[in-house]
């Protein structure tokens, strides 16, 4: 375990010669490729269809003209845009673990690079 500890700090201390880390946009687009991209894609799609809904309702809650509508339209326009903003930020955590696969194989390729 000292060996591999060893490699590590090496490796770590060595100028950083890799790849700048990817920036926002690069990171998001990534949820989007890999063997479980599928499920991504579904929950996006969804989380489109319900914002598209939420804004529906709103424009109906706010062309209302009695009470009892625009309640019906102001909390079917509320609760839709709230489970659209649930989904999207369910992708948030595939994307953090996105991002540390990508230190785990930039690590792994500066070990491999000092032996």
């Amino acid at each position: 375990m000292d060996n591999l500890d060893r490699l590590i700090a090496e490796a770590l201390a060595e100028d950083d010669k890799a790849m700048p880390d990817p920036g926002y946009f690069p990171l998001a687009l990534s949820i989007f490729h890999g063997r479980s991209s599928w499920t991504n894609w579904v929950v996006m799609a969804v989380q489109i269809v319900l914002f598209l809904a939420a804004v529906w309702a709103g424009w109906h809650f706010y062309t209302a003209t009695e009470a009892l509508a625009a309640t019906k339209w102001g909390i079917s326009a509320a609760t839709l845009a709230i489970v659209a903003t649930q989904l999207k930020m369910a992708l948030m955590p595939v994307m953090q673990a996105n991002r540390v696969l990508l230190a785990i194989r930039r690590l792994e390729l500066r070990l491999a690079g000092g032996r």
